[in-house]
């Protein structure tokens, strides 16, 4: 008999529609702050994100779906049990986070955060020229569901977009070109926006550094909605300052939470959001990962292939297209 461990607030009629995938197992639920190390050491399967530290507990683990895209935690030597599965939640957050890119878009480029600060300051006060989404030329860094959704809503409004991803493909009719991290520099210098949305793997690590910082379009602005350590923290600030962008909207930083003494903080030009733009604020989200994860349990109850099965060498997503 199995135990199932599941950290997601599943409501009434979803844990009925889970449990039919598995009739014969012993199901708990519990948020993930909640777990015993009882219950963890317990686990032949977890659905749902734990803190890596306390994954293996789980000595005899068969399978983990997480909740989240990013898998690089969890995939790393020595969390999961010899011969565990690991599935993600790709997929799931293309809308929340794309809309949220969007929003941050508009913010930027129509000059709101100023606005509104002079609102606070009771201020009427004209900012001057703005800029236009149609038109300009929009580059994604990291084509992912997340990236993908934002790339055809700016396609949508006018944008020219071009993406980036690990490997070479065609360009779908809502991208201009597809390149990989070797046309970065080049495209770079064309960008109005660049918006990241990458895992946090070796080959992202501060992809945005300093000297690619500096190659940016002047008056351009950069979004980041991936993960913090794509962008040097403290190169982004000097950008900011004295560089060549106008502003920057970053949903992640790092390190994250950002200390209250670090100096991004007070760049007047940037709009900062705490790693909101997915998690469970949109009730589509919550509604897909769940599915997922019972779609997943009757594929592991059946004996066939799990969806969203992630690379422990790269911590993406296995033959991601």
């Amino acid at each position: 008999m199995k135990n199932v461990l599941v950290t997601l607030p599943l409501e009434a009629d979803q844990k009925t529609r889970l449990e039919q995938q598995l009739p014969n197992a012993v199901y708990t639920y519990s948020p993930a702050g909640d777990v015993t190390n009882g219950q963890i050491a317990a686990a032949d399967i977890i659905l749902g994100n734990l803190p890596p530290e306390r994954v293996p507990l789980a000595t005899h683990l068969e399978w983990m779906q997480l909740n989240s895209s990013g898998a690089d935690a969890y995939a790393a030597p020595g969390v999961l049990a010899p011969g565990a599965r690991l599935t993600n939640s790709t997929g799931a957050y293309g809308l929340a986070i794309s809309e949220h890119l969007l929003a941050q878009t508009f913010f930027l480029k129509k000059k709101l955060g100023l606005y509104h600060r002079n609102q606070l300051n009771k201020r009427w006060q004209d900012e001057g020229r703005v800029t236009a989404i149609q038109d300009s030329t929009t580059l994604v860094v990291g084509l992912g569901s997340i990236g993908g959704d934002y790339a055809r809503k700016m396609s949508l409004l006018g944008s020219k977009v071009y993406g980036i991803r690990r490997n070479k493909t065609a360009a779908p009719d809502y991208l201009q070109a597809v390149g990989t991290f070797d046309d970065l520099d080049a495209w770079l210098p064309l960008a109005d926006i660049v918006a990241v949305a990458l895992p946090n793997t070796p080959q992202t690590f501060h992809l945005f550094d300093a000297r690619r910082l500096s190659m940016m379009k002047p008056g351009s602005i950069l979004l980041n909605v991936g993960r913090g350590t794509s962008v040097d923290t403290d190169a982004l600030c000097q950008a900011l300052l004295s560089g060549p962008l106008m502003a920057a909207a970053v949903d992640v930083t790092d390190p994250e939470p950002l200390p209250v003494s670090h100096p991004l903080w007070n760049c007047e030009n940037l709009l900062l959001t705490p790693h909101i733009s997915g998690d469970y604020h949109l009730q589509e989200t919550l509604d897909y990962i769940v599915a997922l994860f019972i779609r997943n349990l009757g594929h592991y109850a059946s004996g066939e292939p799990l969806e969203n099965p992630v690379d422990p060498k790269t911590g993406y997503r296995k033959f991601a297209q």
